[in-house]
């Protein structure tokens, strides 16, 4: 832990004329570069003075609002009020016109609908046996001993299971390789510059579009022989969205279909990787915690059997947190970004008043959140106990002390079939497989908009069935 003394270095406080309450303070932009390489390169979780403070850069204003007491309207606030911005405008070039950031916020909120119904917890149970069906196919590959990359082969294992569950029949059993090829593409063509400049035409984006192209070609075909076809429907994803209809009758089109499909699989496929992983790296470096995880699947197996479903899955406590505290310390997200659209005001834990000009780019940055000493006891530690019943230390610390979902109106909306997969994977892996970690605890990659673990992650196994005794 470094200290990072960014709000030493401050211009003068300037009040809003009109409230007469002052701005926030600005952080002297030479101080905050003088770290960035360090914070990129390293890792480095900086401790700052302040919760609420502006970053000015080329006339680019963004404040910062650390912690819960100043987040509340950041997270609850209206769309008219607190709006996501044009920032996530480099992902039309992923997921493709008319869908998504693409288009206006209203449309864009009636086509989140489609998205909440499709994966809400009544479907949800469908997925299960579909789940548990690919993690027990994919491990049965595995020999009696041996080291693998964990995150190369949750990836993989993890798109095999979105082939199942949202993609249908027709990519999981027909193909499979080249669609993993072509999400593989899509994701490694996306960095940090195709934030600031998503058009630009340099080789990774070209060979992102090209990829998008692809993909776009399968999935339109995909959709319109399913809605050609007088065979039964199917029970995946795609076939849902196939069968919505927009609030004024219509049907969903081709375009709308393909797009989305895109960016569920997308999103869910990179951040629950990197999810998977963390939660894997944790375990393996903890022994007080992997026993607990390992005896809590010996009782599972004395009160369910070997049998695996959603209700399972809901009593796995301890995994679940176990996965909570993961995400804590390695959220996939680094930065949540809004804007604001109308000025408000907050007020820190301290009882400072500061006034948020409209137009101001908003951060709410779960890397600092999620780690704040006044909310969770030793922040740096991985200590799963935390979330327990006795503690709560996230609701404690009240709305807004855990975000590595996000929270409030824009919640994300995969929470649930997130922690679903996950625990299917980590309780076969636990219940199958004695497990170590032979590299060393991965640092985290900053150079990616989504964080994931740094290189290989290799872990070597060997077969074994968990006592249940």
């Amino acid at each position: 832990m470094v200290t990072t003394k960014l709000a030493r270095v401050r211009r003068p406080i300037t009040l809003n004329p009109k409230s007469k309450r002052p701005l926030p303070p600005v952080v002297n932009v030479i101080a905050l570069l003088e770290h960035l390489p360090r914070l990129c390169t390293k890792g480095v979780i900086p401790v700052y003075k302040g919760s609420v403070f502006t970053v000015s850069l080329f006339g680019l204003k963004a404040t910062f609002l650390v912690g819960p007491e100043v987040s509340a309207h950041f997270y609850q606030g209206m769309d008219s009020e607190i709006s996501q911005g044009d920032l996530y405008e480099f992902t039309v070039p992923l997921f493709g016109k008319g869908v998504g950031f693409d288009i206006d916020n209203a449309t864009r909120t009636e086509h989140l609908r489609f998205f909440i119904d499709a994966i809400k917890t009544s479907k949800l149970r469908n997925h299960v046996n579909s789940m548990v069906q690919e993690v027990e196919d994919y491990f049965a590959k595995w020999g009696e001993n041996g080291i693998v990359d964990i995150k190369h082969e949750f990836e993989k294992l993890l798109m095999l299971i979105s082939g199942h569950c949202l993609l249908g029949k027709e990519v999981r059993d027909n193909m499979f390789d080249e669609v993993f090829s072509l999400f593989h593409e899509l994701d490694s063509g996306v960095g940090l510059g195709s934030v600031i400049f998503p058009y630009i035409p340099i080789p990774s984006h070209i060979r992102c579009d090209k990829a998008h192209a692809k993909l776009a070609k399968i999935f339109s075909k995909i959709v319109r022989s399913r809605r050609d076809s007088n065979r039964p429907a199917e029970q995946d994803v795609l076939q849902y969205l196939i069968d919505s209809k927009h609030r004024d009758g219509n049907s969903t089109t081709e375009q709308e279909v393909t797009g989305w499909i895109i960016s569920m699989v997308f999103a869910g496929k990179h951040t629950s990787t990197n999810s998977t992983t963390w939660t894997g790296a944790c375990l393996l470096t903890h022994d007080k915690f992997l026993t607990e995880a390992l005896d809590e699947q010996k009782h599972m197996i004395q009160k369910h059997g070997d049998h695996i479903d959603y209700n399972v899955l809901l009593d796995m406590d301890i995994l679940h947190c176990c996965i909570k505290e993961a995400l804590r310390m390695h959220p996939v997200a680094p930065i949540i970004y809004r804007k604001a659209q109308k000025s408000f005001v907050v007020r820190t834990r301290e009882g400072d008043a500061y006034d948020i000009p409209e137009g101001h780019n908003l951060l709410s940055p779960m890397i600092f959140n999620n780690r704040l000493p006044y909310i969770y006891k030793d922040p740096h530690m991985y200590d799963p106990d935390r979330f327990a019943p006795k503690r709560e230390e996230d609701k404690v610390g009240g709305m807004f002390s855990y975000t590595s979902f996000g929270g409030g109106r824009h919640i994300c909306i995969g929470e649930a079939y997130a922690y679903m997969q996950i625990k299917v994977i980590w309780s076969h892996l636990l219940r199958n497989f004695e497990l170590k970690l032979e590299s060393p605890f991965p640092k985290t990659n900053w150079s990616k908009i989504l964080l994931e673990p740094w290189g290989k992650v290799m872990v070597s196994y060997k077969r074994r069935r968990l006592p249940t005794a």
